[in-house]
């Protein structure tokens, strides 16, 4: 690999000054701005990950609950997917969604930065599946003429295979959201509903005139500005641009460089971040592990000392800390975690894990805000990794 040569760093930082900047970025220091709500989370971050799992709820919701605290959920699904509209142009979504770190929520207003990416796809020789002469044209047919459909309605997503054995229709609609044709503009039943680009992307939009070089470019500044902080695999990582698109781009991203203490790695930095120090009140609440403030598992545990894996998939008698491990957010850092469950209206916190005993009241605290956002009115703890604080979280909880 060519090393880059890297210009003057515009600042030195201490390993806590880069913890709070990246705080900051991601929404959890200083007052939430709920005037903006969740529409301005999602653009802040600039993507918001999608997951089929839900315990307390779905990652995309758990995302701007734990920077707003305990707003509806339906206001979430509301925020991301209701139309907007005025005198003088038809309703569009706020939101679609595409492939950016994973499949992400991203603004609409990004749309123009993945033209890249869609090309890309076009690029490609048929990738995951065959498909037959004319089956594209055929889905392409049936959205114009029937507006928004899921799979199913576009006449089944599946054969009578293995979960991925699609069905003709879903691969070709599939095909037209990557290549940029059709966009996903809402989940129904966890189902994606897909129209046609040219009606749910705003016209001023709806272009692929940038450049490959200048959508990276703007995707390279966007990540660093929702970091706050990160060396070159932060930043690239964050909507999965390869190390040498982000070499090519950093220069003119508008980025700084910067040193960090403890980080063996150069680093860049929103120059905004650098502007004003980090103050103002931490959040305390649990986490979802698809949060981009700990999506990446050595950025995690460069800034915050933890180390964090999602085990739903490993097998359960490997699991350490469960099935759907949430950590905590408190004070700025990362304090234990816990693998939460539902029953009825009971919260279970089935297998805790503590850091500390200073750990055990914003452990309760964000336990039993998590209880009542989901509509839940009691908690119960089933194992604590230090049995001897269990009598004090039961109490702090009641």
């Amino acid at each position: 690999m060519t090393t880059v040569p890297q210009p003057r760093p515009a600042a030195e930082l201490s390993a806590d000054e880069a913890r709070r900047i990246a705080l900051r970025a991601q929404g959890f220091l200083g007052a939430p701005d709920r005037r903006a709500g969740v529409r301005g989370v999602l653009r802040h971050l600039g993507a918001v990950q999608l997951d089929t799992i839900s315990v307390l709820a779905r990652s995309h919701e758990l995302i701007p609950y734990a920077r707003l605290g305990a707003v509806g959920r339906s206001t979430v699904e509301d925020a991301y997917w209701t139309a907007a509209s005025d005198s003088a142009s038809p309703a569009r979504p706020h939101a679609f969604e595409y492939w950016s770190h994973a499949a992400c929520i991203l603004p609409v207003e990004e749309w123009p930065h993945f033209a890249f990416r869609r090309r890309a796809y076009r690029a490609r020789p048929q990738w995951f599946h065959d498909l037959k002469d004319g089956a594209y044209d055929a889905v392409i047919k049936q959205l114009r003429a029937a507006g928004p459909q899921t799979a199913t309605e576009l006449g089944g997503a599946k054969n009578k295979g293995e979960w991925w054995d699609w069905s003709e229709s879903k691969v070709a609609v599939e095909r037209a959201l990557m290549y940029g044709e059709v966009v996903c503009v809402e989940r129904r039943g966890w189902k994606r509903v897909y129209d046609l680009a040219e009606r749910a992307i705003p016209d001023t939009l709806l272009h692929d005139d940038l450049d490959d070089a200048e959508c990276v470019r703007r995707l390279v500044r966007q990540a660093g500005e929702a970091l706050g902080v990160g060396t070159r695999s932060d930043i690239a990582d964050y909507h999965r641009l390869k190390g040498e698109q982000f070499d090519a781009a950093v220069a003119d991203s508008g980025l700084v460089p910067v040193t960090v203490a403890g980080w063996s790695k150069p680093a860049w930095a929103d120059p905004a971040a650098l502007a004003a120090e980090p103050r103002g009140r931490h959040r305390t609440t649990l986490l979802s592990p698809f949060d981009s403030l700990i999506w990446e598992r050595a950025r995690t545990e460069r800034i915050f000392g933890f180390t964090h894996r999602l085990e739903a998939y490993v097998p359960k008698q490997k699991r350490v800390h469960g099935y759907f491990a949430m950590p905590l957010l408190s004070g700025g850092k990362l304090l234990g975690r816990v693998d939460p469950a539902r029953e009825g209206r009971t919260l279970v916190a089935r297998q805790v894990s503590l850091d500390t005993a200073k750990a055990v009241e914003p452990m309760a605290r964000a336990l039993r805000e998590a209880a009542e956002w989901v509509g839940c009115d009691s908690v119960r703890v089933e194992q604590l990794n230090r049995p001897e604080l269990t009598a004090a979280l039961v109490a702090a909880l009641d």
